[in-house]
C-alpha cells in the first residue's frame, strides 16, 4: 500500500512566531486532505552587514568625537556566530508553536537570500504552496522589492503574505485582501 502524500508547506518567517501566528498558520490547512508538512525557514542576519549598518548610524550621529569602535574579522566572527545562535533559537520557537497545536515541523536556518532560500525549499520538497510572515515594510513593499513581491517572481506556487502578530481581520483592513495570489 501506498504511503499518503503529503502537503507541503514551506514557511519563510522573518521574526519569531507568536502563539496566534501558529494558529493562524494552522486555521489555514484545516480543510486539506493530506497530511500537511511545514518546513520553517528563518534567516540569519548577516554580522558583517550589521556591524556596518551601526557603524554608519554611529558615523552619522552626533557622537562623532567618541572613540571609534574597531571590528576586526574575529569580532565579526563572533557576531556570526550569536546571529546564528540567536537564530536557531527563533526557529526552534518556532517549530515549538507549530508542534503545540499539532502541526507536522521541521525548521532551518539560511544564510542565504531568503528568498533563494526560500525557492530552494519549495522545490525540494516539491511544496504546494509558500507563506511568508514578516512585519509591515511599507517603502518595500511599495517598490516591489519586499520577500513576498520577490518571491511571486521566483517562485511558481501560490504564495500568502501574512503580517505577523495581524490576525486575517487586521490584514483585511491595511491590505484590502491582500494574501493568496496564483501563478
Amino acid at each position: 500500500m501506498s504511503e499518503p502524500s503529503t502537503y507541503d508547506v514551506v514557511l519563510l518567517v522573518e521574526q519569531p512566531l507568536s502563539v496566534e501566528d501558529a494558529v493562524q498558520v494552522r486555521s489555514l490547512h484545516q480543510e486539506v486532505e493530506d497530511p500537511v508538512r511545514y518546513h520553517v525557514l528563518m534567516p540569519v542576519e548577516d554580522a558583517a552587514a550589521r556591524v556596518e549598518s551601526a557603524m554608519g548610524s554611529i558615523a552619522a550621529s552626533e557622537v562623532l568625537a567618541s572613540p571609534a569602535l574597531v571590528m576586526d574579522s574575529d569580532n565579526i566572527q563572533e557576531v556570526q556566530r550569536e546571529l546564528l545562535a540567536a537564530a536557531r533559537k527563533d526557529c526552534d520557537g518556532c517549530v515549538e508553536k507549530l508542534k503545540a497545536h499539532g502541526a507536522d515541523v521541521s525548521g532551518e536556518v539560511t544564510s542565504a537570500d531568503p528568498v533563494d532560500a526560500l525557492a530552494a525549499t519549495v522545490d525540494a520538497v516539491g511544496a504546494a504552496e509558500a507563506i511568508i510572515l514578516t512585519r509591515k515594510h511599507v517603502v518595500a513593499e511599495f517598490f516591489h522589492v519586499d520577500w513576498t513581491s520577490r518571491a511571486r517572481r521566483k517562485i511558481g506556487v501560490p504564495i500568502l503574505h501574512l503580517l505577523e502578530r495581524e490576525n486575517f481581520d487586521e490584514q483585511a483592513e491595511h491590505y484590502g485582501g491582500e494574501g493568496v495570489t496564483g501563478l
